[in-house]
Protein backbone atom coordinates (compact mmCIF):
# COMPACT_ATOMS: atom_id res chain seq x y z
CA UNK A 1 0.00 0.00 0.00
CA UNK A 2 1.15 3.70 -0.58
CA UNK A 3 0.45 5.85 2.30
CA UNK A 4 0.36 9.42 3.01
CA UNK A 5 2.17 11.49 5.94
CA UNK A 6 0.45 15.03 7.12
CA UNK A 7 -0.56 16.85 10.00
CA UNK A 8 -0.84 20.17 11.57
CA UNK A 9 -2.81 21.59 8.95
CA UNK A 10 -4.09 24.06 11.52
CA UNK A 11 -7.30 25.19 9.56
CA UNK A 12 -9.05 28.43 10.96
CA UNK A 13 -5.75 29.76 12.16
CA UNK A 14 -4.79 33.59 11.78
CA UNK A 15 -1.34 34.79 11.55
CA UNK A 16 -2.37 38.51 13.74
CA UNK A 17 -5.08 38.96 12.67
CA UNK A 18 -5.31 38.05 9.26
CA UNK A 19 -6.78 34.59 8.00
CA UNK A 20 -4.87 31.91 6.55
CA UNK A 21 -8.05 30.29 4.54
CA UNK A 22 -6.77 31.09 1.45
CA UNK A 23 -3.49 29.46 1.65
CA UNK A 24 -4.98 26.11 3.19
CA UNK A 25 -7.07 25.83 0.15
CA UNK A 26 -4.71 26.02 -1.91
CA UNK A 27 -2.74 23.29 -0.09
CA UNK A 28 -5.73 20.93 -0.06
CA UNK A 29 -6.56 21.33 -3.20
CA UNK A 30 -2.68 20.47 -4.10
CA UNK A 31 -3.10 17.55 -1.80
CA UNK A 32 -6.06 15.90 -3.85
CA UNK A 33 -3.91 16.59 -7.23
CA UNK A 34 -1.05 14.95 -5.29
CA UNK A 35 -3.09 11.72 -3.94
CA UNK A 36 -4.41 11.35 -7.71
CA UNK A 37 -0.87 11.48 -9.19
CA UNK A 38 0.78 9.41 -7.14
CA UNK A 39 -1.79 6.64 -6.81
CA UNK A 40 -2.27 7.09 -2.56
CA UNK A 41 -4.31 4.50 -0.73
CA UNK A 42 -4.42 5.76 2.42
CA UNK A 43 -3.98 9.11 4.35
CA UNK A 44 -2.75 9.85 7.22
CA UNK A 45 -3.22 12.96 9.50
CA UNK A 46 -1.42 13.09 12.85
CA UNK A 47 -3.25 15.85 14.36
CA UNK A 48 -4.10 19.35 14.84
CA UNK A 49 -6.78 19.76 11.96
CA UNK A 50 -8.10 22.92 13.63
CA UNK A 51 -6.01 25.68 15.21
CA UNK A 52 -8.41 25.61 18.08
CA UNK A 53 -10.91 23.90 19.78
CA UNK A 54 -13.97 26.35 18.35
CA UNK A 55 -12.99 25.77 15.02
CA UNK A 56 -15.03 28.55 12.83
CA UNK A 57 -17.78 27.76 9.83
CA UNK A 58 -15.19 28.45 7.24
CA UNK A 59 -12.76 26.09 9.01
CA UNK A 60 -15.38 23.51 9.04
CA UNK A 61 -16.16 23.61 5.47
CA UNK A 62 -12.24 23.69 4.48
CA UNK A 63 -12.61 20.09 6.14
CA UNK A 64 -15.61 18.40 5.51
CA UNK A 65 -15.32 19.92 1.33
CA UNK A 66 -11.43 18.12 1.37
CA UNK A 67 -13.04 14.86 2.88
CA UNK A 68 -15.95 14.57 0.70
CA UNK A 69 -13.46 15.36 -2.29
CA UNK A 70 -10.78 12.87 -1.38
CA UNK A 71 -13.84 10.24 -1.29
CA UNK A 72 -13.78 10.86 -4.94
CA UNK A 73 -10.13 10.11 -5.48
CA UNK A 74 -8.27 6.72 -5.83
CA UNK A 75 -7.74 7.11 -1.86
CA UNK A 76 -9.46 3.84 -0.03
CA UNK A 77 -8.80 4.83 3.50
CA UNK A 78 -8.27 8.17 5.37
CA UNK A 79 -7.15 7.84 9.18
CA UNK A 80 -7.76 11.51 11.30
CA UNK A 81 -6.31 11.62 14.91
CA UNK A 82 -6.62 14.59 17.12
CA UNK A 83 -3.95 17.27 18.22
CA UNK A 84 -3.80 19.47 21.31
CA UNK A 85 -5.30 22.06 19.33
CA UNK A 86 -8.36 19.38 18.43
CA UNK A 87 -11.49 19.70 20.24
CA UNK A 88 -12.02 15.50 20.64
CA UNK A 89 -16.11 16.75 20.65
CA UNK A 90 -15.83 18.37 17.52
CA UNK A 91 -13.83 15.76 15.83
CA UNK A 92 -15.64 13.02 16.89
CA UNK A 93 -19.30 13.90 16.10
CA UNK A 94 -19.71 12.60 12.84
CA UNK A 95 -17.28 9.80 13.16
CA UNK A 96 -19.84 7.09 12.49
CA UNK A 97 -20.65 8.97 9.55
CA UNK A 98 -17.73 9.42 8.49
CA UNK A 99 -16.91 5.75 8.74
CA UNK A 100 -18.95 4.22 6.06
CA UNK A 101 -16.87 6.12 3.61
CA UNK A 102 -13.37 4.75 4.87
CA UNK A 103 -12.81 7.63 7.01
CA UNK A 104 -11.70 6.98 10.53
CA UNK A 105 -11.57 9.65 13.54
CA UNK A 106 -9.94 9.28 16.94
CA UNK A 107 -10.29 12.17 18.20
CA UNK A 108 -9.09 11.16 21.69
CA UNK A 109 -7.07 8.64 23.58
CA UNK A 110 -8.89 5.16 24.90
CA UNK A 111 -7.96 3.20 27.63
CA UNK A 112 -8.72 -0.39 25.14
CA UNK A 113 -5.59 -0.01 22.73
CA UNK A 114 -8.06 -1.98 20.45
CA UNK A 115 -9.97 1.07 19.92
CA UNK A 116 -7.27 3.01 18.39
CA UNK A 117 -6.09 0.17 16.27
CA UNK A 118 -7.21 -0.07 12.88
CA UNK A 119 -6.64 -3.06 9.77
CA UNK A 120 -6.82 -2.03 6.44
CA UNK A 121 -7.68 -3.91 3.57
CA UNK A 122 -7.49 -4.13 0.09
CA UNK A 123 -10.14 -4.06 -2.52
CA UNK A 124 -9.96 -7.99 -2.55
CA UNK A 125 -10.55 -7.82 1.19
CA UNK A 126 -7.20 -9.01 1.88
CA UNK A 127 -5.36 -7.39 5.25
CA UNK A 128 -2.78 -5.15 3.58
CA UNK A 129 -1.82 -2.49 6.92
CA UNK A 130 -2.81 -2.20 10.58
CA UNK A 131 -2.58 1.60 12.22
CA UNK A 132 -2.02 2.11 15.50
CA UNK A 133 -3.95 5.84 15.44
CA UNK A 134 -2.83 7.57 18.66
CA UNK A 135 -3.93 11.05 18.83
CA UNK A 136 -2.98 13.53 21.30
CA UNK A 137 -2.18 12.00 25.36
CA UNK A 138 -3.74 14.52 27.65
CA UNK A 139 -2.36 14.70 31.11
CA UNK A 140 -5.64 12.40 32.46
CA UNK A 141 -4.59 10.01 29.67
CA UNK A 142 -1.13 8.88 31.05
CA UNK A 143 -1.20 9.60 34.73
CA UNK A 144 -3.02 9.72 37.85
CA UNK A 145 -1.93 12.53 39.92
CA UNK A 146 0.13 11.79 42.96
CA UNK A 147 -0.12 14.24 46.04
CA UNK A 148 3.65 15.71 46.84
CA UNK A 149 5.16 14.11 43.87
CA UNK A 150 8.26 16.29 42.77
CA UNK A 151 9.01 18.19 39.46
CA UNK A 152 10.71 14.58 38.91
CA UNK A 153 8.58 12.39 39.30
CA UNK A 154 5.91 13.73 37.51
CA UNK A 155 7.93 14.36 34.67
CA UNK A 156 8.92 10.57 34.84
CA UNK A 157 5.73 9.71 35.47
CA UNK A 158 4.31 11.34 32.31
CA UNK A 159 6.82 10.26 29.89
CA UNK A 160 6.37 6.36 31.23
CA UNK A 161 2.50 7.15 30.86
CA UNK A 162 3.32 7.72 26.97
CA UNK A 163 5.65 4.84 26.54
CA UNK A 164 3.32 2.53 27.89
CA UNK A 165 0.18 3.86 26.15
CA UNK A 166 2.50 2.54 22.70
CA UNK A 167 4.16 -0.57 24.03
CA UNK A 168 0.01 -1.81 25.06
CA UNK A 169 -0.26 -2.60 21.27
CA UNK A 170 2.57 -4.82 21.09
CA UNK A 171 0.58 -8.09 22.48
CA UNK A 172 -2.02 -7.23 19.80
CA UNK A 173 0.71 -6.66 16.49
CA UNK A 174 2.45 -9.57 17.50
CA UNK A 175 -0.08 -11.62 14.83
CA UNK A 176 0.47 -9.02 12.35
CA UNK A 177 3.97 -9.34 12.58
CA UNK A 178 4.32 -12.87 11.80
CA UNK A 179 2.36 -12.56 8.89
CA UNK A 180 4.51 -9.87 7.59
CA UNK A 181 1.65 -7.18 7.22
CA UNK A 182 2.80 -3.58 8.47
CA UNK A 183 2.19 -2.08 11.19
CA UNK A 184 2.11 1.90 11.86
CA UNK A 185 2.07 4.23 14.27
CA UNK A 186 0.81 7.86 14.50
CA UNK A 187 1.26 10.00 17.15
CA UNK A 188 0.83 13.97 18.12
CA UNK A 189 3.45 14.98 20.84
CA UNK A 190 6.96 16.27 21.71
CA UNK A 191 9.52 13.44 20.85
CA UNK A 192 13.13 13.94 22.03
CA UNK A 193 15.94 15.65 19.68
CA UNK A 194 13.33 16.98 17.24
CA UNK A 195 13.22 21.16 16.45
CA UNK A 196 10.32 23.18 17.34
CA UNK A 197 9.67 26.68 15.70
CA UNK A 198 7.78 29.55 17.49
CA UNK A 199 4.33 28.38 16.60
CA UNK A 200 4.00 25.13 18.40
CA UNK A 201 2.08 25.49 21.36
CA UNK A 202 3.93 23.91 24.52
CA UNK A 203 2.35 20.42 25.25
CA UNK A 204 2.65 18.17 28.61
CA UNK A 205 3.73 20.83 31.00
CA UNK A 206 6.45 22.82 29.35
CA UNK A 207 7.22 19.86 27.18
CA UNK A 208 8.31 17.54 29.66
CA UNK A 209 6.45 14.46 28.20
CA UNK A 210 8.96 14.19 25.41
CA UNK A 211 9.90 10.92 24.53
CA UNK A 212 12.75 9.41 23.23
CA UNK A 213 12.78 7.40 19.49
CA UNK A 214 13.84 4.59 21.34
CA UNK A 215 10.71 4.20 23.66
CA UNK A 216 8.61 3.70 20.49
CA UNK A 217 8.03 -0.22 20.13
CA UNK A 218 10.53 -1.90 17.31
CA UNK A 219 7.35 -3.49 16.26
CA UNK A 220 6.61 -0.07 14.09
CA UNK A 221 7.42 -0.08 10.68
CA UNK A 222 6.87 3.74 10.80
CA UNK A 223 5.86 6.27 13.50
CA UNK A 224 3.63 9.08 11.73
CA UNK A 225 4.49 12.21 14.03
CA UNK A 226 2.56 15.14 14.24
CA UNK A 227 2.74 18.78 16.59
CA UNK A 228 6.41 19.53 15.46
CA UNK A 229 5.71 21.87 12.05
CA UNK A 230 9.10 21.67 11.06
CA UNK A 231 9.54 18.28 8.74
CA UNK A 232 12.20 15.86 10.42
CA UNK A 233 13.42 12.32 11.72
CA UNK A 234 13.70 12.30 15.40
CA UNK A 235 16.82 11.28 16.51
CA UNK A 236 18.42 10.05 12.89
CA UNK A 237 15.60 7.10 12.98
CA UNK A 238 14.98 7.13 9.63
CA UNK A 239 11.22 5.45 10.30
CA UNK A 240 10.21 7.98 12.71
CA UNK A 241 9.29 11.03 11.24
CA UNK A 242 7.20 14.92 11.39
CA UNK A 243 5.87 15.75 8.36
CA UNK A 244 5.59 19.68 9.70
CA UNK A 245 2.64 21.26 8.64
CA UNK A 246 2.03 22.64 4.94
CA UNK A 247 2.23 26.62 5.29
CA UNK A 248 4.34 28.29 7.82
CA UNK A 249 2.43 29.21 11.02
CA UNK A 250 4.69 31.90 12.24
CA UNK A 251 7.74 33.81 11.27
CA UNK A 252 10.12 31.90 12.43
CA UNK A 253 9.02 29.01 9.72
CA UNK A 254 10.44 31.30 6.66
CA UNK A 255 13.25 29.31 5.68
CA UNK A 256 11.45 25.85 6.55
CA UNK A 257 10.58 23.25 3.64
CA UNK A 258 6.80 22.45 3.84
CA UNK A 259 6.96 18.47 2.75
CA UNK A 260 4.66 15.24 3.05
CA UNK A 261 5.67 12.08 2.91
CA UNK A 262 4.98 9.40 0.58
CA UNK A 263 5.67 6.08 2.23
CA UNK A 264 5.79 2.49 0.27
CA UNK A 265 5.69 -1.23 1.31
CA UNK A 266 6.50 -4.46 0.28
CA UNK A 267 6.54 -7.56 1.74
CA UNK A 268 5.60 -6.42 4.87
CA UNK A 269 8.11 -3.44 5.40
CA UNK A 270 8.97 -0.10 4.39
CA UNK A 271 10.34 0.12 1.24
CA UNK A 272 10.24 3.30 -0.11
CA UNK A 273 10.15 6.74 2.25
CA UNK A 274 10.21 10.31 0.17
CA UNK A 275 9.32 13.60 0.18
CA UNK A 276 7.51 15.73 -2.07
CA UNK A 277 7.83 19.52 -1.00
CA UNK A 278 4.66 21.46 -0.79
CA UNK A 279 4.35 24.64 -3.28
CA UNK A 280 4.17 27.71 -1.30
CA UNK A 281 1.62 30.66 -2.97
CA UNK A 282 1.80 32.95 0.44
CA UNK A 283 5.83 34.14 1.56
CA UNK A 284 6.31 35.03 4.94
CA UNK A 285 9.29 37.55 4.85
CA UNK A 286 11.40 39.11 7.88
CA UNK A 287 12.91 42.12 7.32
CA UNK A 288 15.94 43.30 9.60
CA UNK A 289 18.55 45.08 10.14
CA UNK A 290 19.59 49.43 9.89
CA UNK A 291 17.14 51.24 7.90
CA UNK A 292 19.37 51.58 4.82
CA UNK A 293 19.31 48.02 4.52
CA UNK A 294 15.73 47.11 5.76
CA UNK A 295 14.74 49.59 2.49
CA UNK A 296 16.83 48.43 0.35
CA UNK A 297 15.83 44.94 1.34
CA UNK A 298 12.12 46.04 1.05
CA UNK A 299 12.99 47.61 -2.55
CA UNK A 300 14.81 44.61 -4.08
CA UNK A 301 11.78 42.11 -2.47
CA UNK A 302 10.33 39.93 -5.85
CA UNK A 303 7.23 38.48 -5.51
CA UNK A 304 6.19 37.16 -8.54
CA UNK A 305 6.68 33.56 -7.72
CA UNK A 306 3.70 33.45 -5.53
CA UNK A 307 0.23 33.89 -5.86
CA UNK A 308 -0.90 36.13 -2.76
CA UNK A 309 1.30 39.17 -1.83
CA UNK A 310 3.82 38.38 1.03
CA UNK A 311 3.06 39.07 4.52
CA UNK A 312 6.10 40.63 6.14
CA UNK A 313 7.82 41.06 9.56
CA UNK A 314 10.01 44.43 10.04
CA UNK A 315 12.67 45.75 12.67
CA UNK A 316 14.93 48.07 12.45
CA UNK A 317 18.28 48.97 14.29
CA UNK A 318 18.55 52.35 15.28
CA UNK A 319 21.49 53.86 16.99
CA UNK A 320 19.16 56.44 18.10
CA UNK A 321 15.43 57.69 17.82
CA UNK A 322 14.23 58.44 14.36
CA UNK A 323 10.67 60.56 14.43
CA UNK A 324 10.26 59.73 10.57
CA UNK A 325 10.94 56.11 10.97
CA UNK A 326 7.22 54.98 10.12
CA UNK A 327 7.09 57.97 7.63
CA UNK A 328 10.31 56.42 5.62
CA UNK A 329 9.04 52.70 6.00
CA UNK A 330 5.46 53.92 4.60
CA UNK A 331 6.96 55.50 1.39
CA UNK A 332 9.12 52.23 0.45
CA UNK A 333 6.12 49.79 1.35
CA UNK A 334 4.06 51.85 -0.44
CA UNK A 335 5.93 51.04 -3.89
CA UNK A 336 5.54 47.27 -3.45
CA UNK A 337 1.72 47.53 -2.08
CA UNK A 338 0.59 45.08 -4.90
CA UNK A 339 3.52 42.74 -3.74
CA UNK A 340 4.10 43.25 -0.30
CA UNK A 341 1.79 43.44 3.45
CA UNK A 342 3.51 44.76 6.43
CA UNK A 343 2.06 42.29 9.07
CA UNK A 344 4.15 42.70 12.17
CA UNK A 345 6.20 45.94 12.78
CA UNK A 346 8.50 45.64 15.99
CA UNK A 347 9.68 48.32 18.06
CA UNK A 348 13.15 49.57 16.74
CA UNK A 349 16.10 47.84 18.82
CA UNK A 350 17.93 50.87 20.46
CA UNK A 351 20.63 50.68 22.65
CA UNK A 352 19.14 50.17 26.33
CA UNK A 353 21.15 53.08 27.50
CA UNK A 354 19.99 55.32 25.37
CA UNK A 355 16.18 54.11 25.37
CA UNK A 356 13.52 56.88 26.51
CA UNK A 357 10.35 55.70 27.97
CA UNK A 358 8.79 56.86 24.61
CA UNK A 359 10.40 53.32 23.44
CA UNK A 360 9.78 51.48 26.36
CA UNK A 361 6.31 52.10 26.39
CA UNK A 362 5.72 51.34 22.31
CA UNK A 363 7.30 48.31 23.11
CA UNK A 364 5.13 46.96 25.96
CA UNK A 365 2.14 48.07 23.79
CA UNK A 366 3.24 45.42 21.33
CA UNK A 367 1.06 42.87 23.16
CA UNK A 368 -0.51 41.59 19.83
CA UNK A 369 2.34 39.48 18.88
CA UNK A 370 3.47 37.97 21.93
CA UNK A 371 1.70 34.20 23.44
CA UNK A 372 0.64 34.00 26.84
CA UNK A 373 3.52 32.44 28.25
CA UNK A 374 5.63 35.76 27.27
CA UNK A 375 3.68 37.93 28.75
CA UNK A 376 3.81 35.90 31.84
CA UNK A 377 7.40 35.95 31.81
CA UNK A 378 7.35 39.61 30.99
CA UNK A 379 5.66 40.51 33.91
CA UNK A 380 8.44 38.13 36.22
CA UNK A 381 11.44 39.52 34.92
CA UNK A 382 10.25 43.11 35.53
CA UNK A 383 8.17 41.98 39.41
CA UNK A 384 10.86 40.02 40.20
CA UNK A 385 14.04 41.12 38.42
CA UNK A 386 16.42 39.25 40.58
CA UNK A 387 14.95 35.88 41.40
CA UNK A 388 14.92 32.41 39.55
CA UNK A 389 11.50 32.15 37.86
CA UNK A 390 11.63 28.60 36.04
CA UNK A 391 9.52 27.14 39.12
CA UNK A 392 6.73 30.25 38.13
CA UNK A 393 6.77 29.49 34.59
CA UNK A 394 6.38 25.46 34.83
CA UNK A 395 3.39 26.27 36.99
CA UNK A 396 2.21 28.84 34.85
CA UNK A 397 2.63 26.73 32.11
CA UNK A 398 1.17 23.36 33.37
CA UNK A 399 -2.60 25.49 34.38
CA UNK A 400 -2.65 27.35 30.77
CA UNK A 401 -1.89 23.46 29.28
CA UNK A 402 -5.31 22.29 32.09
CA UNK A 403 -7.29 25.09 31.17
CA UNK A 404 -6.88 24.78 27.31
CA UNK A 405 -7.63 20.90 27.54
CA UNK A 406 -10.67 21.62 29.83
CA UNK A 407 -11.46 24.05 26.56
CA UNK A 408 -10.82 21.46 24.12
CA UNK A 409 -12.30 18.26 25.66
Amino acid sequence: MRVLHTSDWHLGQRLVNLERTEEHQHFLNWLLQTIEQEQVEVLLMSGDVFDNGSPSNTALKLYYDFLRRACATCCRHIIITGGNHDSISTLNAPKELLEYFNIRVIGGASADPLDELIQLHNEQGELQLVVCAVPFLRDRDVRLSVPGETAEEREQRIKQGIADHYHAFVPHIQKYKTQSIPVLAMGHLFAAGGSASESEKEIHVGNLGQIGADQFPKEFDYVALGHLHRPQMVNKAHHIRYSGSPIPLSFSEVTDTKVIFILDFEEGKLADLRDVEIPCCRKLVRFKGTLDKVKHQIALYDNSAYTLPAWAELQVELEAPLPDLNQQLEEVLKLKESELQLLIHRPPLIQKSRQTLEQQVQEEADLHVLTEKEVFVKRCQSSFPDSDHAELIATFSELLELMNQEQES
